[in-house]
């Protein structure tokens, strides 16, 4: 249980808060390249700033300020220049650093306007890795955007899934040092869901957790788990899979492994983003991809209405059953009420580490995946082969992971819904 204070401070993510000031030391995924392939300008929310997402005439990404501080028009209608954007009610012209490089009418008046040097628009750094862009909110010097596995493999193809959910980032986060959840929501709950669709024939055998175990490792936490009759001999346990903090994490199988990254637009909705592969392994055909083909796929949020029907044909898959698992709790769930449980260890300690790295930002220290040295290599996080006993060899029979039925790669390979 947290103190309504310790909740504010873990759950608050504007400017100047303190997991705000956390969160702005890390690259957060924006958008996906190819929604920018037929358009300039994006509008982007993050960390509770309103901002616009563009590509320059030099190709270069941006983010800026989502208004023009002359007149406060909307700088997603903003005219492309060669570096920057500039506002097409006067003209005012703003480098991608945020400087005001040009007006117009008055500099043909006076040159030498000093306002120049004192108008400013916000403006921050983007970077493209794996068809994925990028952006960092913080101070300087600005970090390394790191490499992890997934983004930088060779060989692999790739698709991007996204979801706008209506509730605060960390109770999202913390269903995944919840493994217990999985017996129930995604075996028990799922079971029930299928009947009600008459699907029968997808219900499937629940496996009871006999252990759960979390351990501390250089860039996050490992959970592990023994169920029915397995040993921690069995890759479940032995390998687990990795949360990754502050605010992600790499599961499915080493065939079709995913991220799933959640990125505060403000306190009360998150950006949910999964990234997959598909290895070869996977039997998936494996052809080249331009950044910006990579597919795009909305996945569904379930909508609360009390005085309708569960929305059943959404909720027969783990991200559905998860959604609504989160938004239910409320906007902003009030953690000085629950009541925790020997199940629920991986949240303390998740928690445990959050607050560790909010003492160490205030003490001015990098947190934990903060990198300095440009030279890092290729991150490589390790996840079961075949988790809970299912292999990730599509093509073989068994599902992708918890958005394989809105999974634009495997309706094109016809095994979508499996």
């Amino acid at each position: 249980m947290l103190s309504l204070e310790e909740n504010q401070r873990l759950t608050r993510v504007g400017p100047g808060t303190p997991m705000g000031t956390l969160l702005r030391l890390y690259w957060h995924p924006v958008a996906a390249v190819s929604q920018l392939k037929e358009r300039d300008t994006f509008p982007v929310r993050l960390l509770g700033e309103d901002l616009v997402l563009y590509r320059d005439l030099e190709g270069n990404y941006g983010l800026m300020g989502s208004r023009c501080p002359h007149r406060g028009m909307s700088m997603v209608y903003g005219l492309p220049e060669k570096c920057g954007l500039r506002c097409p009610y006067h003209g005012w012209r703003f480098d991608n650093t945020g400087a005001f490089v040009e007006k117009p009418y008055d500099d043909t008046e006076n040159p030498a306007n000093p306002m120049k040097a004192k108008v400013r628009i916000a403006a921050y750094p983007v970077r493209e890795l794996g068809g994925m862009l990028f952006g960092y909110l913080g101070p300087d010097p600005v970090p390394v955007l790191p490499p992890w596995d997934l983004y930088v493999m060779d060989d692999v193809m790739r698709e991007v899934g996204h979801a706008v959910v209506p509730c605060n980032w960390l109770q999202i986060m913390e269903n995944s040092l919840d493994p217990v959840h999985v017996e129930w929501l995604h075996q028990h709950m799922r079971n029930y869901v299928v009947g009600k669709l008459g699907q029968d024939e997808r219900k499937r055998s629940p496996q009871s957790h006999k252990k759960i175990g979390f351990d501390v490792f250089e860039h996050g936490i490992v959970k592990r788990r023994v169920v029915d009759d397995k040993t921690e001999e069995d890759e479940d346990w032995a390998i687990g899979h990795p949360v990754i903090f502050p605010n992600f994490l790499k599961s499915g199988s080493a065939a079709t492994p995913v991220f799933q990254v959640r990125v505060p637009i403000d306190d009360e909705t998150t950006a949910y983003w999964w990234y997959r592969v598909y290895t070869p392994a996977s039997n998936i055909p494996i052809t080249p991809q331009a950044a910006d083909a990579i597919p795009l796929y909305t996945v569904p949020v379930p909508q609360l209405d009390p005085s309708g029907s569960p929305q059943w044909d959404i909720l027969d898959n783990n991200s559905g059953q998860d959604i609504v698992a989160w938004i239910t709790q409320g906007a902003i769930t009030d953690r000085s009420n629950e009541t925790l449980a020997r199940s629920d260890k991986g949240v303390v300690l998740y928690r445990r580490l959050l607050k560790e790295a909010l003492d160490q930002v205030e003490r001015g220290e990098d947190p934990m995946n903060v990198f300095r040295d440009p030279s890092i290599g290729r991150l490589d996080l390790a996840v079961e082969v075949n988790k809970l006993g299912v292999a990730g060899n599509v093509l073989g029979g068994s599902r992708a992971g918890n958005t394989a039925k809105y999974s634009p790669i495997l309706k094109q390979v016809g095994t979508a819904g499996r």
